[in-house]
């Protein structure tokens, strides 16, 4: 081409949770059956839309207007039914027009990052979900700022770190958080918040809070929202119903607006979100036409109740799978859907390996594994040797080598045996490397 055509952000997109996909399916090819531990949705994990909330969707599917076009920012009488439900959470008050619908999270983390000025950064978390970290970068065309997520105390925010990062790096306007965090699963408390909004205030810069996991908290966590905290500081929260229903499938996520009348520039950053939204006319209307109903239907706290039991027994089950291997550090989740394991430092090196049956496999995953990081070495390995696919903790924008698997599926069974199975594969992995000799999996005994 006499142009060249490429942003130059196009290679800060990179989504390490659907990207392993491609390398299972060549593992898969060569006759694998594939266990997938690397995508968030509940449904395809075996979790079913209760039919209460079914028959709701099919009762507003049969009025006309659910296939018309809405407004831009979403239909009215559902952004006031939201507003009132910010407002009841006390703190910082909003209107129908702070609130903005998308086509799910992505369309709304697309237009929140690319209607910065490329100058203007946000500094988020690391290890960062993907979705964020690729997207910031892509905007600015630089690599992904981040403040560091502790894990020897509970993946919470190192202030510090944060604080030093804003004070000496003029070019950062705003700040990102995930609460409940993806994928680390941290809840992150009142005075941690506090925290924050006292650094965006201090250096005059605005807040960002993705609260997709809001109401999957447990294990004594309590959830804290952007708006009970942040006072007369700008930002914003995201939003979905996609793990809360559960339907990812609607991509349908909403964005609530803090404090447009604080800072004209806030206001004129969002301004220009809504106008790159209107050229899309609106988000689809089905999805935000029944939020209303199943919101006050009277089965829809049961129902969140029961899916924060169910999740906190999972991830306490895959914190016991886990705690007792050596070489490797996990923190209890508090929210969300994920289960992160962290190598400890030099436990991994380039000579570990699993035993395979198959040496045309093996010498395929020598070649795909010749350079790469070390914990994706062991992600390529785990799959060949078993076929579960979990994501490398290197692909969330992160130095800390591990992994990160979900707790979704449903199959107690089978979820018992993909726990059991990579725990025994991690030591076998640690050790294969060592004078302890090789490792002592096998492939086919594995896999299921």
């Amino acid at each position: 081409m006499r142009r060249n055509l490429v942003h130059p952000g196009a290679g800060q997109l990179k989504y390490e949770i659907r990207q392993i996909v491609l390398f299972a399916q060549q593992v898969a090819d060569r006759g694998i059956p594939i266990t997938w531990e690397n995508i968030g949705d509940p449904v395809q994990k075996g979790e079913k839309l209760p039919g209460w909330m079914k028959e709701i969707v099919a009762s507003h599917a049969t009025a006309d207007l659910s296939y018309s076009y809405v407004d831009t920012q979403g239909i009215p009488e559902t952004r006031a039914f939201l507003a009132d439900a910010v407002n009841a959470r006390g703190g910082t008050r909003v209107t129908p027009s702070d609130i903005i619908f998308f086509n799910g999270l992505g369309d709304a983390v697309s237009k929140v990052f690319g209607a910065l000025r490329r100058e203007a950064r946000v500094l988020g978390p690391s290890p960062a979900y993907s979705t964020h970290s690729s997207a910031e970068a892509a905007h600015s065309g630089y690599e992904h700022l981040s403040y560091r997520l502790d894990p020897a105390d509970n993946w919470l925010p190192d202030i510090e770190d944060v604080e030093l990062k804003v004070r000496y790096n003029d070019s950062i306007a705003g700040l990102l958080l995930i609460n409940p965090d993806n994928p680390t699963g941290a809840v992150y408390p009142r005075e941690i918040l506090a925290e924050f909004v006292r650094i965006a205030r201090t250096y005059d810069i605005f807040l960002l809070c993705d609260e997709t996991y809001a109401n999957i908290t447990y294990n004594g966590a309590e959830f804290v929202s952007l708006a009970e905290v942040i006072g007369d500081v700008p930002g914003m929260s995201l939003r979905s119903i996609s793990k809360d229903l559960p339907w990812p499938g609607a991509r349908c996520g909403w964005a609530e607006v803090f404090n447009q009348d604080q800072d004209e520039n806030f206001r004129s950053y969002v301004r220009s979100i809504v106008d790159a939204k209107r050229l899309e006319v609106c988000s689809t209307s089905l999805p935000q036409s029944v939020i209303p109903a199943i919101f006050t239907d009277e089965r829809f706290p049961l129902h969140l109740e029961s899916r924060r039991r169910m999740f906190e027994a999972r991830a306490n089950e895959a914190y016991e799978a886990f705690r007792g291997v050596d070489g490797i550090r996990v923190t209890r989740p508090r929210g969300a859907l994920y289960f992160t394991v962290v190598f400890e430092e030099g436990a991994l090196n380039s000579n570990q390996r699993l035993r395979l049956d198959d040496a045309e496999l093996e010498g395929f995953i020598e070649v795909s594994t010749e350079e790469v990081a070390d914990d994706k070495r062991f992600v390529y390995c785990l799959l060949a040797a078993t076929g579960i696919c979990v994501v490398p903790l290197s692909g969330f924008a992160c130095d800390l080598p591990g992994f990160r698997m979900t707790l979704l599926e449903s199959d107690d069974a089978k979820r018992a045996w993909v726990l059991q199975t990579i725990a025994g594969a991690v030591s076998d992995y640690l050790a294969s490397g060592t004078s302890a000799g090789e490792p002592s999996i096998e492939a086919a005994r594995l896999r299921r």
